[in-house]
């Protein structure tokens, strides 16, 4: 049968730009769980957990945090020319609030210098996450090197490194990098252009402001009724226009879904006759904007039913899905700078990247982006990485899609290896021929889409345990580095365990040393310091040899 997409939702019946992120090369997944739940600390969990904030109530308490800038920085000891900016606002339920800043010095921007601090309901600061634990000072704001000269050389490492062709660097910015070891003044370049396999570039190169040296580089964009290529018949939200319809959702933020026709920017909006889109065939280019729109709108709901969350940026805005990018582009990717997600076609234009999965993996890149942001480089790429690939998994649970069923696979769907295998493995990523299933020493200089196995295969373990089994038809067996056994505690609460520590306590420079100490943290937040589920968090980050 071939699947079809029937969707009647029309809104006359139901009503930064630093990340971006590729789901592929070098790579892409909760509901029904086969563990239960086995807590009975629901007082405990619901006290420390998101509430649900409006869009009018979250920017209330935006402004409100803008208005105590100053008087928070002296609170937790930041220096007279140190100042914060207010980035986002998370409540808890028993009235803590966790407020993400970022942070100048002398009018510069300080990369890495993003901090979170904890308050109680009372107004007392409980504690403050911080991406550097650095005091934030340098000896002078004036800068030896012509930004001219560091922009040439910034387009000579582009080059070099091979990650941006036809690079083009934009005007530097003087900023203070803080990410790693002693703050020091620099200038960032963005080099745009296209990577080798014709996706956008936007690279960041950060350079030492007196020796030109390079400091770090990372890549922002990251690599993640209708008839459907490959859920069947589904529901997308389109709004009546005119005599037609054009796919805009009005129920989630107005999201919108454009056709690339193969191009790499622009884009028109779908529009239809009759509210009926696709033909489930790849020759029809309606038929990956459903696929495209129906995962969109899974991971809107997920987001604001299991996490209370109203969007990307938590502020009720939809985001922007376009599709038919370049021709025969076997990747998809997020992006800050348009608030998009973007897929191409795959191999021969016919098999587009547009599963739930996929659609859910690079959402959540923009969700990581408004929240912890860890930088796409090194040990916090791999967690950047494995969080699109956590909440991919939980969006396809949630969705019970009969002909997409939930897994712990990652784009098992689209077909990328050409034989039927999916593109990475949560119980065993090693599977894949790349991933890690363990950490070591080197974990860092690994690419992040196979960096990402060491927390993957940790949410696996948290989840279902150790060992072999059966989940919805497909089977696991997942080992643990120093052969101990793991009991899971259920999808379910390690979805939440990992939305708290990415919201609350995660930064820009999070490792997988400081992911255990937070997750554990999020654990104790959400079901008690000495429970079950802490316990069970540092069995499973133990099984990966996170110690």
């Amino acid at each position: 049968m071939t699947p079809h997409i029937s969707r009647k939702r029309s809104t006359l019946v139901i009503a930064t730009a630093v990340a971006a992120g590729a789901l592929l090369t070098a790579g892409l997944t909760t509901g029904a769980s086969a563990q239960q739940d086995v807590s009975g600390n629901a007082a405990e969990a619901s006290a420390a957990s998101p509430m649900r904030l409006s869009a009018s109530v979250r920017t209330g308490l935006i402004q409100d945090a803008e208005t105590k800038t100053a008087a928070t920085a002296e609170k937790i000891g930041l220096g007279a020319k140190e100042k914060l900016v207010v980035r986002d606002v998370v409540k808890d339920r028993d009235g803590t609030t966790h407020t993400r800043y970022e942070r100048t010095y002398d009018g510069l921007p300080v990369l890495g210098g993003d901090l979170v601090v904890h308050t109680a309901k009372s107004g007392a600061v409980k504690g403050v996450s911080k991406a550097t634990k650095a005091t934030v000072k340098v000896r002078s704001t004036s800068a030896k090197l012509a930004p001219k000269a560091v922009a040439k050389a910034a387009e000579s490492t582009a080059a070099k490194t091979g990650e941006t062709k036809k690079a083009d660097a934009n005007a530097p910015r003087k900023v203070v990098w803080a990410a790693e070891g002693k703050p020091t003044l620099a200038f960032e370049t963005v080099v745009t252009g296209t990577q080798k396999d014709g996706t956008p570039s936007e690279l960041h190169v950060i350079t030492d402001a007196a020796t030109g040296k390079k400091l770090f580089q990372y890549q922002a964009v990251e690599n993640g009724k209708g008839h459907s290529q490959y859920s069947g018949d589904v529901e997308v939200g389109s709004t009546k226009a005119g005599s037609g319809f054009e796919l805009t959702d009005g129920g989630r933020g107005n999201h919108k879904t454009l056709d690339l026709n193969h191009g790499s920017s622009g884009g028109k909006l779908y529009t239809d006759a009759d509210d009926t889109w696709g033909t489930g065939k790849p020759a029809d280019t309606q038929t990956a904007a459903v696929d495209a729109a129906y995962g969109a709108g899974l991971t809107w709901d997920y987001y604001k039913d299991v996490h209370g969350r109203s969007g990307i940026k938590g502020d009720g805005k939809g985001a922007t899905s376009r599709v038919h990018y370049g021709n025969n582009y076997v990747n998809a990717f997020w992006q800050d700078s348009c608030f998009c997600m973007t897929y191409g076609d795959g191999e021969g234009n016919a098999k587009p990247l547009t599963s739930i999965d996929v659609a859910a993996h690079e959402m959540t890149h923009g969700v990581t982006s408004a929240t912890g942001n860890m930088e796409y480089s090194g040990e916090s790429g791999g967690l950047n990485e494995a969080t699109s690939d956590i909440f991919a998994a939980a969006v396809e649970f949630k969705a019970n899609n009969a002909q997409d069923k939930g897994d712990y696979l990652v784009g098992e769907k689209i077909d990328i290896n050409g034989d039927g295998t999916p593109l990475r493995y949560m119980d065993k990523p090693s599977k894949d021929g790349n991933s890690l299933d363990y950490w070591d020493t080197n974990a860092g200089n690994v690419d992040v889409h196979y960096s990402s196995g060491i927390a993957n295969h940790f949410f696996y373990l948290l989840s279902e345990g150790s060992g072999a089994k059966e989940i919805n038809g497909v089977k696991y067996d997942s080992p643990t580095k120093d052969g101990s056994k793991v009991e899971g505690i259920g999808r379910e609460k390690a979805e939440k365990i990992w939305f708290k520590a990415l919201t609350a306590y995660f930064t820009t420079t999070t490792d997988y040393a400081q992911a255990r100490k937070d997750t554990v943290k999020a654990a104790g937040d959400l079901y008690g310091a000495g429970s079950a589920e802490v316990k069970a968090v540092e069995a499973a980050w133990t099984g990966v040899n996170v110690k």
